[in-house]
């Protein structure tokens, strides 16, 4: 009976810890891991410019293949386009979307096994294209990665030169001899590709039901910014109906927002990624920045999008909507229609909407963060980077303080 209490007692403390613990892992600043290599610093600059670390962010399991500076700047691509924003999808395709250690490498059938790549997840792959087939021979103990497509172009395979870093379940790097290009993809065609020139606001008008939405945007000026971000990795854009915004709770004022807030929940509407619907539904990482994310910081204003009854949920926090229709598909823009405002947590806090909205049923909750004082933490870290062992030895200190009172009281 003593130990069934006791047990009662610390299984809360047990799951506080397991939570505390999984805050701790769930950034991952790529650059500051590859910074204590030089030779590695061409490739680490790739993944900054073209904003693929800042999206690597918010993923806890990954594996890199990094490219080497000799063998880079011997590359034709970099040689060809050093500036093109379509080489950013060659580095989402060395983007592995989960962990492999070096004994994993070794241990893959001489057929291959197929790992989804974050090229993948963009929705401009084909097929299962935007995966990487792995294969290892025992005789010369050497491990490939290399398009599925037997017939892609050169380069379309690499060989695994060594493990630069390992950070147990969670982040893996290796440098490999040679850039790798996906199948299908033609770097000088799609260079050369006109811009899609959408005018967004009119085609919300011709949807018929996104009057309200159209009317918003043009008054705040983002949708001008929203048009220039068609290129490059394009843009998803979640517009509410009219009827949604007409069941807004009062505790929601959104006309009575500053226009600096107001913007801010129109950017909170879009992912800087093309994902046509297909790609929602099937989506890897269902904790999304939105534009909002670029200006407040990494981990602020995100959606949490997932698949439930068979239609595509997006959770803000607070309430939830599901993609009614689609309006536009036409790579790189993507609009869909949606059921309800999504309000940032941000900006609304709970005020309420909770009550007013409840989510769709079977929906899985959004994880929460534990918010903390700075003071118990010390210092704070940069965005993305790694807590140190000093952090989680207080936070562990807290832990047992908490459980330790819980037991007494």
């Amino acid at each position: 009976m003593a130990v069934s209490q006791l047990i009662s007692h610390f299984t809360p403390i047990i799951l506080l810890y397991l939570l505390l613990h999984s805050t701790f892992i769930s950034a991952v600043n790529i650059t500051h891991l590859l910074s204590p290599y030089p030779d590695l610093s061409d490739f680490s600059d790739l993944l900054s410019s073209t904003t693929v670390a800042a999206d690597l962010t918010q993923r806890t399991s990954l594996t890199l293949l990094a490219v080497p500076n000799s063998f880079l700047r011997s590359s034709d691509l970099i040689r060809r386009s050093p500036s093109s924003t379509n080489i950013a999808d060659v580095i989402r395709y060395h983007v592995l979307l989960q962990y492999l250690s070096l004994h994993d490498l070794s241990h893959f059938p001489p057929s291959g096994k197929l790992i989804t790549t974050l090229f993948q997840t963009t929705g401009r792959a084909s097929n299962n294209f935007g995966s990487v087939n792995i294969t290892y021979d025992d005789k010369t103990d050497t491990t490939t990665v290399r398009s599925p497509a037997a017939y892609s172009q050169a380069p379309n395979n690499a060989t695994v030169i060594s493990l630069i870093k390992n950070l147990p379940y969670n982040v893996s790097i290796f440098s490999v001899n040679s850039l790798i290009v996906p199948y299908g993809f033609d770097l000088l065609a799609s260079e050369s590709r006109p811009p899609l020139g959408l005018n967004i606001s009119k085609a919300l008008i011709d949807g018929h039901n996104f009057n309200v939405a159209a009317s918003m945007l043009a008054a705040s000026g983002v949708v001008q910014e929203f048009e220039s971000d068609e290129g490059g990795a394009g843009i998803t854009l979640f517009v509410p109906t009219d009827d949604a915004f007409s069941d807004l709770p009062a505790s929601a004022n959104f006309q009575s927002l500053p226009a600096d807030k107001k913007a801010d929940v129109l950017r909170f509407h879009v992912l800087h990624s093309y994902y046509p619907l297909g790609s929602l539904q099937s989506i890897v990482n269902p904790v999304q920045p939105t534009l909002a994310t670029e200006d407040k910081g990494a981990g602020s204003f995100t959606l949490n999008i997932s698949r439930v009854n068979g239609s595509v949920a997006i959770n803000t926090g607070i309430i939830q909507a599901s993609v009614t229709q689609t309006v536009f598909d036409q790579n790189p823009v993507a609009i869909f229609g949606i059921s309800r405002v999504l309000l940032p947590k941000e900006i609304f806090g709970k005020n309420g909407v909770l009550e007013k909205s409840p989510p769709i049923r079977g929906a899985p909750a959004p994880v929460m963060p534990i918010n903390f004082s700075p003071e118990l933490f010390g210092p704070s870290s940069p965005p993305g980077e790694m807590h140190s062992s000093a952090t989680v030895r207080t936070a562990n200190f807290a832990v047992l303080c908490i459980g330790l009172l819980y037991v007494f009281v």
